[in-house]
């Protein structure tokens, strides 16, 4: 994991900066084709989890039902409402497109990759983040869309949700599905080759990164682009830091085993840009501030790999100890 992120994190900022420079092939209409190329893109990102996700280790997971508890209360009821109150705070100083992004962020499922390694290098239950990550990116499906039709039913971005549900289970579900369904036959050659499918993972979430740049760039979108940076990072920065303080807090208010607390720190923290860009791309189509809007995440996704990883340098040595 710590290769692909190595070179993923300025990959992003190479895909930005293509985008800057060759916005046409990637734009609406674009010799790249994205409005085909993006939903083959998801379909084939969520495709590879599928075919990597073990059976056998998501249901090790399944009992600890206190920790799934807190795990998905942070996800997709904490991180949300936290949204709703920067929504009626700020949303006619940040505008509709930065604050739809900054909701966006909150009502995202987990990530499944970096939990899992940041606590299994933090010498936490694997099991359980495995089981909470998988249990998010499935949750997601329903429950992200759900919280933006709420929160932005009367906005700019108001979502047909029964749509945008149908066409999130038709390019991620259905494709998570078959990956799983293909394992038995391929599982063995995935496992021998997952450096290999990570990278093909990581270099389709950058093409739509790319993508979804592109129409910006050429809409013109990014005049006030500095402010929304300063404005995405000092958010990130600020839910990070409550998300972290309040799911260890409470899972100790809880009387987790201390494996179990370190699972729900980094699964109720962190935010997925591997499912973030390809929903994306899906619930807001082509929109030419899609931009502004995966602009929060883009920020959270490298800050929350910088803090977790110190955190979880810190409590492997106090597990040492």
């Amino acid at each position: 994991m710590k290769k692909s992120a190595d070179w993923f994190l300025p990959g992003m900022g190479a895909a930005v900066a293509l985008a800057w420079l060759f916005p046409d092939p990637g734009a609406k209409g674009g010799s790249l084709q994205p409005e085909l190329v993006n939903k083959l893109g998801v379909s084939l990102i969520f495709f590879l989890h599928g075919l990597m996700l073990s059976f056998d280790a998501l249901a090790a997971g399944t009992r600890r039902w206190r920790v799934h508890l807190l795990v998905q209360a942070s996800t997709f009821a904490l991180f949300p409402l936290l949204g709703l109150a920067l929504l009626a705070a700020f949303r006619v100083r940040l505008g509709a497109e930065l604050s739809t992004g900054l909701f966006f962020l909150c009502a995202l499922p987990s990530t499944v990759s970096s939990s899992v390694a940041l606590t299994a290098a933090a010498r936490g239950n694997v099991a359980v983040a495995v089981f909470n990550a998988t249990l998010s990116s499935l949750l997601g499906v329903v429950l992200t869309p759900l919280w933006l039709s709420l929160a932005l039913g009367t906005a700019e971005h108001a979502l047909p949700f029964g749509s945008v549900v149908l066409d999130l289970l038709l390019w991620l579900v259905l494709p998570l599905v078959l990956g799983q369904a293909t394992r038995p036959l391929l599982g063995r050659w995935a496992t021998s080759n997952h450096k290999r499918i990570n990278v093909v993972d990581r270099l389709t979430i950058l093409l739509l990164v790319y993508t979804s740049f592109c129409d910006s760039v050429k809409g013109g979108v990014w005049r006030s682009g500095f402010t929304a940076l300063a404005v995405s990072a000092a958010v990130s920065a600020l839910l990070l830091a409550v998300a972290l303080g309040l799911t260890w807090f409470a899972g100790r208010a809880m009387a987790l085993e201390r494996a179990d607390r370190i699972a729900a720190l980094f699964c109720g923290s962190t935010k997925s840009l591997a499912s973030g860009v390809p929903m994306a791309r899906l619930i807001f189509g082509a929109h030419p501030s899609l931009a502004f809007i995966l602009l929060p995440i883009m920020i959270y996704h490298p800050l929350q790999l910088v803090v977790g990883g110190w955190l979880a340098g810190r409590l492997e040595r106090q597990n040492a100890a």
